[in-house]
């Protein structure tokens, strides 16, 4: 049963990462119905990312300073993402949205399980240039590029998936501008970008 479980999961969070907005539809219209399994695996794949890629941002600090990274990576993003969420729903609601608590978790939670996605996605980029060259000034720039470019990718996929939920109401792409912003002072605040 567990089995079954995970496969279904899998194969929705293959369906959600190629095409968000038809996946984020299917739940909205109620053609479907996404059990804890499909939840679980689009939450599992934005941690996976975050960990694993925090785990390259401490090549240079030995063992101890790679599980660290990965540990604050998955926090400091987990959290930036949690705190505003509430708001979103709220603020969305009071400016005229009909969508469901429901629709608006699963619309972040493909956002960033895509964004996981990328993160994995951006390994070899961040393993490459740290190993070439270690130098802490020259990885801070290549980490700061590769957050900006998965934000970036982040803030088009939220925006795609809103909009097709509700072509008729403004996609709040404000909300990923405050995820970031709290993400990128919990990272300094936690030391994950000193090298």
């Amino acid at each position: 049963m567990f089995r079954r479980h995970l496969q279904t999961g899998i194969a929705h969070v293959g369906l959600a990462l190629r095409d968000p907005e038809e996946f984020a539809v299917v739940w909205n219209e109620g053609r479907s119905d996404y059990r804890w399994p499909v939840w679980a695996a689009l939450l599992t794949t934005a941690i996976a990312g975050t960990l694993t890629y925090g785990m390259t941002m401490g090549l240079l600090g030995g063992a101890g300073d790679i599980f660290f990274k990965a540990f604050i990576c998955t926090l400091s993003a987990g959290i930036a993402w949690a705190i505003p969420l509430p708001a979103l729903y709220i603020l969305n609601s009071l400016s005229g949205s009909r969508l469901s608590a429901s629709s608006t978790l699963l619309a972040a939670l493909v956002t960033v399980s895509w964004g996981g996605l990328a993160m994995i996605a951006s390994i070899p980029i961040n393993w490459f240039f740290t190993a070439t060259i270690p130098h802490a000034g020259f990885v801070l720039a290549v980490n700061l590029v590769v957050f900006t470019g998965v934000g970036v990718a982040m803030i088009d996929v939220f925006r795609r998936v809103m909009a097709r939920l509700e072509p008729q109401h403004v996609t709040p792409v404000w909300w990923l501008l405050l995820v970031g912003a709290i993400g990128g002072e919990l990272f300094f605040f936690f030391g994950l970008f000193e090298f």
